[in-house]
């Protein structure tokens, strides 16, 4: 072993002596770097040494379980869905309740499952989850997703190989109880689905997840804690095995009137601030506003809305910034302008 290699191995040793690595795992790393082979081999191995270390082995984010709180995050951060919100809270007080007990490390919650057209709010209800109860989010896109070793990583035997989205996340959490966003589950890559719904399986299984195995990691590792939330467009794509283990919830569209209240209310401030616009710089002709609610015709969603006012937002910003004096107003004349 040339010095270089017995220096980094020697680095190795003391990051894995003075880490809180479960035992079982520190012996198998300290033997992995006795013998770390080439240079090529080696490199490969602090990278493999170095993502195990950043793994929250016995890390837990404390939960907030404050209905009256969790209610009030709901309220600011959607607009009606009042059946969606009053789901949730009943959730949420079926894990308060445990948690009393002193179960919620034996309690499995149902893993929530928001279906529903695009816009609807099915990510965005997700992150205020999180948020009530104070847990990191980490979200795991599964639109057109292909090889389920993306998820599950692939064996440090293949060049290149590295650990799955899954463990991903629960590294960038830093903690073993994040909530795990699988977001338009039903979108996968139609030749993979088969295999990507196993995966899925294990992972939302209880007697299953307490051991997941990434194949890059080569170890179990306990996502019993984890906090899945899944969405969907339709369930249509979804295995039934798959289905048996999620709590649907139907996410309702929204009605022009409420499009216009959350528009008004809450996506043109938040469009407004995110350009650094003062909110009183824009005057809306109110006889528009179904012209920007419904710029494409019907939408069940709020996607197109949002569009909509961010993009009058980044026009709005350029005027300033060329020197423009506001309030500015849009009107019949000038919409076409705002919404091209």
């Amino acid at each position: 072993m040339d010095s270089t290699a017995q220096t980094s191995t020697e680095e190795l040793r003391v990051k894995i002596t003075q880490s809180k690595l479960p035992s079982e795992v520190s012996e198998k790393l300290l033997n992995l770097i006795k013998f770390p082979g080439s240079s090529a081999e080696l490199a490969s191995l602090i990278a493999y040494v170095n993502l195990i270390l950043t793994l929250p082995f016995g890390k837990y984010a404390e939960d907030i379980l404050d209905i009256k709180r969790a209610k009030e995050i709901l309220d600011k951060n959607h607009y009606g869905l009042e059946t969606v919100k009053n789901r949730i809270l009943e959730y949420l007080s079926v894990l308060t309740l445990h948690k009393q007990k002193g179960e919620a490390n034996t309690f499995h919650a149902p893993i929530l499952a928001f279906i529903g057209l695009v816009g609807t709010g099915k990510t965005s209800l997700a992150y205020s989850i999180a948020e009530s109860l104070g847990r990191p989010l980490v979200r795991i896109p599964f639109g057109g997703l292909g090889d389920p070793g993306t998820l599950r990583g692939q064996s440090r035997m293949r060049p290149e190989s590295e650990s799955g989205l899954i463990i991903k996340a629960v590294s960038k959490a830093k903690v073993s109880n994040p909530v795990i966003l699988l977001d338009e589950i039903d979108r996968v890559a139609s030749e993979y689905r088969v295999d990507i719904m196993g995966v899925l399986v294990e992972l939302l299984d209880p007697a299953q997840n307490m051991s997941f195995t990434d194949h890059y990691l080569d170890f179990p590792f306990d996502l019993s804690q984890v906090l899945f939330i899944a969405t969907a467009n339709n369930t249509g794509n979804i295995a039934t095995a798959v289905m048996d283990r999620l709590e649907p919830i139907q996410m309702p569209s929204y009605s022009d009137q409420e499009k216009l209240f959350i528009g008004k209310n809450y996506l043109l401030p938040k469009s407004l601030d995110e350009a650094g616009i003062d909110r009183n710089m824009i005057e809306i002709d109110e006889t528009l506003w179904p012209q920007i609610i419904r710029p494409l015709g019907f939408d069940g969603g709020i996607r197109s809305l949002q569009r909509s006012l961010q993009a009058m937002s980044r026009k709005l910003a350029r005027k300033i910034v060329e020197g423009g004096v506001g309030p500015f107003k849009i009107t019949p004349e000038n919409i076409g302008e705002y919404l091209a």
